[in-house]
């Protein structure tokens, strides 16, 4: 082997080493750029955005800087932009066609974005499915349940369904539906009810508790205790206060009535009487024989 040949070859290696190191260079230096970046950017924005807009803002930054410097690296063996960005167009085709399913939900993700109806950390209600965000996604949105289960709903059902965000607002009302009998005084009931929530330390004076009747039931009145109070402190606002209505109605005479039939009969709805006989004079013989001995038995 002659000495140029030699000396080509030599050259091309150490021109395929280069073309290596300056890629990973390229990617290196992406990917740093775009953690510090996304970070500063995350910084700025902490004062005007909500947890969900600036996670999803910063993966933008970070990805989209990854993404220039990694075609850079890409450039460095030869690969041409313009063939890239045609074969780019041509996989975007077919995964549209591939993943309606994800298309669907990440054009539901950007409405989200624009509509915001929660953040990360609020507690929302959808399809009978109540839990805490921990994560909003451009496909889907995680949750963790009440009794600590991961739940990953897609952005599409979240856009047909109906969201109920628990967290939205500081305050709550806590409706407290309890029927008294029939024989009870409704005024009674109201007044002790109404001393109930203005003792309880959790309940709020402004808005003010009310109580009114709401039904005529099948067998109580029906009466809807009204109390505003902390969200975070509901559940535990609901347990006390339904306690103390069982002990004050049980203290004051007061009747919690369970469903129950009665059976009337007559122009003036008088009840139907029943009298116990111990034995019934028949012409039967056969009946007669068993009376006779039952009183043998006796």
């Amino acid at each position: 082997m002659n000495e140029p040949s030699m000396l080509t070859d030599n050259l091309a290696n150490v021109i395929g080493w280069s073309n290596w190191l300056r890629a990973f260079i390229y990617i290196a230096v992406g990917y740093v750029s775009g953690k510090y970046i996304s970070k500063a950017i995350e910084k700025i924005l902490s004062p005007h955005m909500g947890m969900h807009h600036k996670t999803l803002i910063v993966r933008i930054v970070f990805y989209t800087l990854l993404i220039l410097f990694s075609v850079s690296a890409l450039r460095e063996f030869g690969f041409k932009l313009s063939v890239l960005l045609g074969a780019a167009g041509l996989l975007t085709v077919a995964l549209g066609f591939a993943s309606q399913t994800s298309a669907s939900n990440f054009i539901s993700g950007l409405f989200l974005l624009g509509e915001r109806p929660f953040s990360i950390g609020d507690i929302i209600l959808v399809d009978n499915v109540r839990g805490e965000i921990i994560t909003i996604d451009l496909l889907s949105i995680k949750l963790r349940t009440f009794d600590n289960l991961f739940v990953r709903i897609p952005n599409e059902t979240i856009i047909k369904s109906t969201v109920t965000n628990l967290s939205r607002f500081p305050i709550r009302r806590a409706d407290i539906k309890v029927g008294i009998a029939y024989g009870e005084s409704t005024q009674k009931a109201r007044k002790i009810l109404l001393e109930l929530a203005e003792k309880n330390p959790l309940c709020l004076n402004n808005p003010a508790p009310f109580c009114i009747v709401t039904d005529f039931g099948a067998s109580s009145v029906d009466l809807q205790l009204s109390v505003w109070t902390d969200r975070l402190k509901f559940l535990q606002f609901k347990n006390d206060i339904m306690e103390n209505i069982k002990d004050a109605f049980d203290s004051n005479g007061i009747e919690i009535p369970f469903p129950h039939t009665s059976l009337y009969a007559g122009s003036k709805s008088a009840p139907i009487q029943i009298q116990l006989v111990e034995a019934v004079e028949t012409e039967n013989p056969f009946m007669q024989d068993k009376v006779k001995e039952n009183q043998a038995n006796k």
